[in-house]
């Protein structure tokens, strides 16, 4: 793609960032209304038929407004506009973006529009809560990780994968990560036992603003802040480091308890975890399956228990599948397990005691 400001005959579709709820804020916000795409044309070769595009946009009420050369477009008229332009112009020039993203070639718009469906499943809120057991050495329940799955309108289920995928690629990941958080809360309060809740610190731009109402429907659910732990999805994968305290300060203010999902060698550096200062951390999964007969894994897992010791976390291992395993992780010094061993997810609850431990 050729620098975008190197033409002045250069034609831009484009939707600012709007003004939601009153506030000025730059966010995926969970509100779902419908899609504007701002969509640049670098084909100069066309000036003329930029009329005719909002001409026909304003009889199909899919233009909202122009501001110059920007032109705000709904979803709904996009189609349109992609027929026109593949039978009228140059499709390599022209580029599209959604929030002020990265421009992308008008090609994979397709995808996206495709998707529509998350929209949907958001508003509809169908999503319903399994609970995966989470137990001590003695194989007594501990508390549950709550994991959200998606149901169709036949009842079949989602893979969350495909969800998730779908809402990234239409800025819907806050409005998708909000009401799995809200449903676990809803899921879990009952339970009066801790629940994990998983949540993604990149769909998240103010805990202030962000999580409010998370902190409002355990209030008035009457539920103890301390039963909920939240999770950090993907901790390797999280670069603001500063972002992600703020977030952990605001829940952990607020009363709640907070976790590193998905630890390894990355996060194993006592100075980085004395930063975050979590109460838990959960061991990821590939250095615990086979732990008991691999020295590399056997080292990893006693150098991430060493530093979860030395700043006052609970050490959690997560998919644990056979005994030999969990033996050694216990007599290693875990005091926290997850996994099929133990109990797949389901919508109804274990009880207090794994039996066959």
């Amino acid at each position: 793609m050729r620098n975008l400001k190197s033409s002045s005959k250069i034609v831009s579709f484009i939707i600012p960032f709007g003004i939601k709820g009153g506030i000025h804020i730059h966010c995926h916000n969970c509100i779902i209304d419908e899609l504007k795409f701002e969509i640049l044309v670098e084909d100069k070769d066309h000036p003329q038929m930029i009329s005719y595009i909002i001409n026909n946009l304003n009889r199909t009420n899919t233009w909202h407004c122009t501001k110059g050369k920007i032109l705000i477009i709904k979803e709904s008229g996009v189609r349109d506009f992609l027929d026109f332009s593949k039978d009228h112009m140059n499709q390599e020039a022209i580029y599209f973006r959604i929030d002020h993203g990265e421009w992308r070639p008008i090609s994979e718009v397709y995808g996206i529009l495709d998707m529509r469906w998350v929209d949907e499943l958001i508003m509809n809120e169908s999503v319903i809560c399994y609970f995966q057991p989470i137990v001590n050495a003695k194989g007594e329940i501990y508390g549950y990780e709550m994991l959200s799955r998606f149901t169709r309108e036949d009842g079949s289920l989602i893979y969350p994968n495909e969800v998730f995928t779908a809402a990234k690629k239409r800025e819907r990941l806050y409005a998708l990560d909000r009401l799995c958080r809200m449903t676990a809360v809803r899921y879990a309060a009952p339970l009066k036992k801790k629940a994990f809740i998983n949540f993604i610190p990149t769909s998240i731009y103010s805990p202030e603003f962000c999580l409010k109402s998370t902190v409002q429907l355990a209030n008035e659910l009457g539920a103890d802040p301390s039963q909920f732990v939240f999770e950090v999805v993907e901790t390797e994968e999280v670069g603001d480091i500063a972002h992600l305290k703020k977030i952990l300060a605001y829940y952990k203010k607020k009363g709640f308890k907070y976790a590193l999902d998905d630890v390894g060698e990355g996060y194993s550096t006592i100075e980085l975890l004395s930063e975050l200062m979590p109460q838990y951390m959960k061991l990821d999964i590939k250095y615990v399956q086979g732990v008991v007969s691999d020295s590399g894994k056997q080292r990893i897992a006693t150098e991430f228990l060493l530093g979860a010791l030395q700043i006052g976390a609970v050490p959690l291992a997560e998919g644990v599948e056979t005994r030999e395993d969990f033996e050694w992780l216990k007599k290693c010094g875990y005091v926290l397990f997850q996994g099929y061993y133990f109990g797949k997810p389901s919508l109804i609850p274990k009880e207090e005691r794994i039996l066959d431990i």
